[in-house]
């Protein structure tokens, strides 16, 4: 047992997983648009947005919190009109119908373009009014500010190799295995984790939203009406589904309530707690159990994801979901050895589930992983999995998260491109 990792665990998993109000990537044009806004002096006369193609394939679709709106062209113009520049991936929290009204008469100045870059993640952001203009861009996570020009002029330069977050995590999560995160997460102190506690109360408050409201597809309330119809069971699978579900409804429709994010993803973040807090509930575990499972589910997802480019082909639910499911198994009484069978198969299982923008069917993925995770979680329970003999899982789990991770980098890069081809000309 490595007890050298767990202060460096503890630090990853507090920058990890985070509050953020709405799909992360419009978010993060948002943020640009309020920095930008913040330094610039007289009216707003034109934003110009330029954007990766993966954040550009993220937020075409998706509900803008509090707007009643999709997309970046509104993400832009209500970051510029009423974004707080200090609140990170909350930038949105405080903006009033009003400030909508205002937003929505600014659309036609707003331009979005494609940008040629290398980053997966990348937006810059050009807000000018009659006499100057102020350019943010932010890279490579959602609230890196890469740099700060005003009027042409670089008044503010990331340092690389202080502030690359994925550096950091590579450095932080070199030489560390599966095993490592387990043994932290069973054995760490209670008080030393018990901040992950919040994931529950924001994720689980998302949900309570979904299934109230009218969002995105309904999965979690068609759930619902179909436990009290009694053509579903109100068991543990159906919960875990329902509720996770309803979560995401809630959010890729742009419901004015935080998700507790993962690796800069509210669905991840989701994923990773939801699951956990109804099995949790389901079998009446206790506050420490819950906790310990809680930070296993979100660690766990943040060592797998990190292996990962930041934004790629593979939908990131089914990596949060392999947290979910080494945390389901953890409070089904399953030690470590199940633990790696169920992440093993729910690598056979789910590694095929694209990324296809974010958008209100980002519920149905995020469902599949939840279900996904409940399975393998018993499966392994008794014994069964996906071996090394199939696919591209291996005996070893660490040696099959790097197999999954190298599709999602490798071949998974031109998925990526067909993808954003088939989503621009439909």
């Amino acid at each position: 047992m490595n007890r050298d990792l767990w202060n460096n665990f503890i630090a990853i998993v507090k920058k990890e997983v985070v509050p953020a109000l709405g799909c992360t990537e419009p978010i993060s044009v948002a943020l640009a648009a309020a920095i930008a806004a913040n330094k610039l002096s007289g009216n707003i006369e034109k934003i110009n947005v330029q954007v990766s193609p993966n954040l550009m394939k993220n937020g075409m679709g998706v509900g803008v919190p509090g707007t009643g709106m999709v997309g970046l062209p509104i993400a832009a113009a209500i970051g510029a009109v009423a974004g707080d520049p200090n609140s990170g991936l909350q930038v949105l929290k405080n903006i009033t119908d009003c400030d909508v009204d205002k937003a929505k008469r600014l659309l036609d100045c707003v331009s979005i373009k494609v940008a040629d870059v290398p980053n997966p993640l990348y937006a810059k952001v050009t807000i000018n009014s009659l006499n100057e203009f102020i350019t943010v861009t932010i890279a490579d996570s959602h609230t890196r500010v890469l740099m700060i020009e005003e009027n042409g002029i670089a008044t503010y330069l990331a340092t690389t190799e202080i502030e690359d977050n994925h550096s950091v995590l590579h450095n932080d999560f070199e030489n560390v295995c599966a095993k490592d995160i387990y043994d932290f997460s069973v054995n760490v102190s209670i008080a030393d984790i018990a901040f992950i506690n919040q994931s529950s109360q924001l994720n689980n408050a998302l949900s309570k939203e979904g299934l109230v409201g009218d969002y995105g597809l309904k999965i979690g309330k068609t759930f619902q009406r179909n436990v009290d119809r009694g053509l579903l069971s109100k068991d543990l699978l159906t919960d875990v589904i329902m509720r996770t579900s309803a979560a995401s409804d809630a959010r890729m429709d742009g419901a004015m309530k935080p998700a507790m994010s993962n690796s800069g993803s509210g669905n991840q973040g989701i994923t990773a707690t939801m699951p956990v807090v109804v099995t949790a509930e389901y079998l009446q575990a206790s506050e420490e159990q819950t906790l310990r499972a809680l930070m296993l589910s979100h660690l766990m997802a943040i060592y797998i994801k990190y292996q990962q480019n930041k934004l790629s082909a593979l939908c990131a639910t089914t990596t949060a979901g392999m947290g979910a499911t080494a945390a389901i198994t953890y409070l089904l009484g399953g030690n470590y050895q199940q633990i790696s069978y169920a992440i093993s198969s729910m690598i056979g299982d789910v590694s095929g589930i694209i990324c296809d923008g974010a958008k209100p069917g980002c519920a149905l993925k995020v469902s599949s992983s939840a279900g996904a995770a409940v399975k393998a979680a018993l499966m392994a329970l008794e014994g069964a999995y996906a071996s090394g003999n199939e696919g591209i899982v291996s005996d070893d789990v660490d040696k099959s998260i790097e197999n999954l991770c190298a599709l999602a980098n490798g071949s998974m890069t031109q998925t990526d491109i067909q993808i954003l081809d088939i989503m621009v000309n439909k």
